[in-house]
């Protein structure tokens, strides 16, 4: 995939340990279009890869906008992100990818966001507002000095469909939500992002009384009950390689893969952003990812090779 070289146009501190980069585009050509839910891959430095959602105006396609959340503790992009990337510096992105695919045809939609989820779910505001469609959007957080892109929130066109639940502990946020996903309506879809707990309980509320199609999530990383779970070793084979391995069972298929020299693309290594996605030719994965639905990892064609594993004692990769 070619990337697109950028330059830093503006950094703000949008809340306690979340920045704004606007991005703006160098050289002739815009920015390729994208819907909301998008996120894209920012190379920050030192070889390492991460995933960004893109939460500005997708009509501006000379500058797109990304925030980052430092992590507690940080797996290195964020950090670099946060330290050491500065206004004028160029960096380069990959083209939008989007995983989290926002229903227009919905008749209403509820949004739900805690922390940096804001970042793909003000985006699905945006849009929103621009189709006249009914929505309203929770946004959960520690404190107000916490909440990114409050102001924006606040003062936009649709301040009165927003609802901020600021500090009040995991009893009463679980309450909360209860209390906004108690009553279902037809044709109303809810949309989750957030940290995991938040999200495991959002998750469960909002699938209560609803089908599943209609509640969707966006993970920023793995989902431990699929991550987790006892491993044994089993073999790949690679067909267009010609290559037979073994995969211990403290090892991961990319990481045998990069030990033996094959080239694999990846970015997370956690089975969230999808870009070590490949085809299985036989066999079955035993799937630990957070970024394929049910109903494609039914389908036995494809899995993560950064987390997931064979169901049996071999599989048979088209590598």
């Amino acid at each position: 995939m070619a990337l697109i070289n950028v330059r830093v146009a503006e950094i703000t501190q949008e809340a306690e340990g979340i920045r704004s980069f606007a991005l703006d585009k160098i050289g002739f050509f815009k920015f390729p279009s994208y819907q909301p839910g998008s996120h894209i891959d920012v190379h920050c430095g030192e070889g390492i890869i991460r995933q960004y959602s893109l939460c500005g105006d997708p009509e501006n396609r000379r500058r797109w906008l990304i925030a980052v959340k430092l992590g507690e503790p940080s797996r290195g992009g964020s950090e670099l992100m946060h330290r050491a990337v500065e206004v004028g510096d160029k960096l380069e992105i990959s083209s939008p990818r989007n995983n989290f695919l926002l229903d227009e045809t919905a008749e209403s939609v509820v949004l739900l966001a805690a922390g940096i989820g804001i970042t793909p779910i003000i985006a699905m505001a945006d849009r929103l507002y621009q189709l006249s469609k009914p929505f309203e959007l929770h946004y959960f957080s520690r404190s107000g000095a916490h909440s990114a892109f409050r102001d924006r929130l606040q003062r936009g066109a649709y301040a009165n469909k927003i609802s901020f639940h600021e500090g009040l502990g995991i009893d009463r946020n679980q309450e909360k939500l209860r209390q906004i996903l108690a009553q279902p309506e037809s044709g109303k879809h809810v949309y989750i992002c957030g940290p995991g707990p938040f999200m495991a309980t959002a998750e469960s509320l909002a699938r209560e009384n609803r089908p599943k199609e209609s509640v969707k999530l966006e993970r920023f990383v793995a989902n431990p009950v699929l991550a987790g779970g006892i491993t044994s070793a089993f073999s790949i084979e690679l067909v267009r390689s010609g290559l037979n391995m073994t995969v211990a069972a403290d090892e991961t298929i990319l990481e045998v893969l990069e030990a033996n020299g094959i080239d694999a693309a990846f970015s997370c290594e956690q089975g969230v952003c999808g870009t070590c996605v490949t085809d299985i030719v036989d066999g079955e994965a035993e799937h630990r990812d957070s970024f394929f639905s049910e109903k494609q990892r039914a389908s036995g064609k494809k899995m993560c090779i950064c987390v997931s594993r064979s169901k049996g004692s071999k599989i048979v990769l088209d590598l």
